[in-house]
């Protein structure tokens, strides 16, 4: 399984931004996809997970500012970032829960400047 992270950058805060995960496989065959987040020296924290039956949870710190979506058709997954925050600061990953393994892509960084 492949994941192809993409649509990090650099954006002021306030702004908006939308991550897109793109599987190499139907991602309805999964448990849930999802996204987190890391930053140096902390570890790996769930932001945003949509389940098969299209069940969500979030991060209390993104709840009313991100979304978590999907495309079954294109098999991808996005995120859509709202009144982006400078603690919103990391390198994003994607994630393909299955039922014995999980998958990851290579990760976005999003930059958010004060």
């Amino acid at each position: 399984v492949q994941l192809q992270a993409s649509g990090g950058g650099l954006v002021e805060a306030g702004g908006s931004l939308r991550l897109s995960c793109a599987a190499s496989e139907n991602i309805f065959s999964f448990n849930s996809m999802g996204w987190y987040r890391q930053v140096p020296g902390n570890q790996r924290e769930l932001v945003a997970r949509i389940t098969r039956d299209r069940s969500t949870d979030y991060a209390d710190s993104v709840k009313g500012r991100f979304t978590i979506s999907r495309d079954i058709a294109k098999n991808t997954v996005y995120l859509q970032m709202n009144s982006l925050k400078p603690e919103d600061t990391a390198v994003y990953y994607c994630n393909a829960a299955g039922t014995l393994d999980d998958y990851w892509g290579q990760g976005t960084l999003v930059t958010v400047s004060s």
